[in-house]
């Protein structure tokens, strides 16, 4: 092996990326919970903000097409530092382009660095999850899923709070910036250097690195696995754009209730993403995603045709069940073959982010023409499709993988 691990190395070192991946979902929940804010400030209609998501996203496919080269040349621990400092930066001038000086190009340049920064993130924490799972032989990325959805708790209840007492949008965006910046820090100290490829077999030179890396993408399953992970990324990319809007506007509910219904999605998907590894391990990744994906169709069908709020959040409720696994299984199953965990896990990542990352754009774009509510019948089929092709995450033979 590459790395000589302690216990206690092995357990800050969980620790470290369990606090990483609480800042990704902290940073993108306190731009969703603001966007009602923001498009208010800045007199801007939903199609473009799905032109600023758009450029968002176009950013984070960046971050995730150069995201193998980053870790290949200096390592996924200081590319994730890196990273983080930018998407922080970007964060910053989101609030400065808002309240300090209102600009929807300086928005469009913050958002741009913080899809960047988080775009690569997203596959490089994985990618170190996915080695720690690989190093405790059991399933545990669901519960590092948690740890972003309570990101996401964090930081819409935040929001919520902000939108309720009129705080304007850059301060708030300011001490959430400062934060992510302080907790990089702290949790580079704790994440060990590793070599991008196999924890046993690492090739030398960063070149042969990038080299293992790109293969997975010739290989089949990676794309099988992509169409499993393109309908709960929808479902899930989807809800932290718009869900806040759709309650806010369309249900009439208003920017603290919209950040509330947020919240309520976001604390549904953290349960389940606790519970998610043992019961992976007992009813097997198929069933459970099956399970899921019904539960997210109906919870989405449930928020669209409401007649009244409270069945809004019971709503937003199933569907962040719903949505809660797809994810993190898709990284659990593309880590099956720990000889080839990093790559496949990084070319999973790629297919699944650049659907969670464009996703919202590209709702937004099309809400203008038929209504937002409207819209999300898109995003309850693509779900019943991942649901019918969950069979592609059965666990390869002879992997580690749930047998079921």
């Amino acid at each position: 092996m590459t790395l000589e691990l302690t216990s206690a190395r092995l357990w800050t070192w969980r620790l470290a990326v369990f606090a990483i991946f609480t800042a990704s979902g902290l940073s993108i929940a306190t731009w969703a919970s603001r966007v009602p804010s923001i498009k208010a400030a800045l007199d801007i209609d939903n199609a473009t903000i799905g032109l600023l998501l758009l450029g968002m996203g176009a950013a984070s496919i960046i971050g995730l097409s150069v995201s193998s080269m980053i870790a290949a040349r200096i390592g996924t621990r200081r590319g994730m530092l890196a990273v983080m400092l930018v998407l922080s930066v970007g964060l910053f001038l989101i609030g400065v382009g808002t309240d300090v000086i209102p600009s929807l190009p300086l928005v469009l340049i913050g958002l741009a660095l913080f899809g960047f920064g988080n775009g690569t993130l997203d596959v490089l924490m994985n990618v170190d999850g996915a080695a720690i799972e690989v190093e405790v032989k059991k399933t545990i990325l669901p519960l590092f899923h948690a740890f972003f959805s309570l990101g996401t708790v964090i930081g819409a209840g935040i929001g919520a709070l902000a939108a309720s007492a009129r705080l304007a949008v850059f301060p708030h965006t300011a001490v959430i910036a400062i934060s992510i910046v302080v907790l990089a820090f702290v949790a580079f100290r704790y994440v060990p250097h590793r070599e991008f490829g196999s924890p046993e077999d690492a090739p030398t030179g960063w070149r042969n690195r990038l080299a293992t890396a790109l293969s997975a993408w010739r290989e089949p399953r990676t794309y099988v696995l992509g169409v499993v992970m393109l309908g709960m990324a929808f479902a899930e990319g989807g809800a932290n754009d718009w869900l806040a809007l759709g309650v806010s506007e369309d249900h009439k509910g208003g920017f603290a209730l919209g950040a509330a219904a947020l919240t309520v999605f976001s604390i549904a998907m953290t349960v389940v993403r606790v519970f998610g590894g043992p019961l992976v391990d007992r009813f097997g990744r198929v069933a459970t995603l099956r399970v899921l994906a019904v539960t997210a169709v109906a919870g989405i069908l449930l928020f669209i045709l409401a007649p009244n709020l409270p069945l809004v959040f019971v709503g937003a409720a199933l569907w962040g069940i719903g949505a809660s696994l797809g994810f993190p299984l898709g990284m659990s199953a593309a880590a099956d073959d720990p000889a080839r965990a990093a790559a496949r896990v990084s070319a999973a990542a790629t297919i699944g982010y650049v659907a969670f990352l464009c996703g919202p754009p590209v709702l937004g774009l099309i809400s203008t023409h038929i209504g937002l509510l409207n819209t999300l019948f898109i995003v309850a089929a693509l779900v019943a499709a991942s649901g019918f092709a969950s069979g592609a995450a059965k666990p390869l033979p002879g992997t580690r993988g749930t047998s079921h």
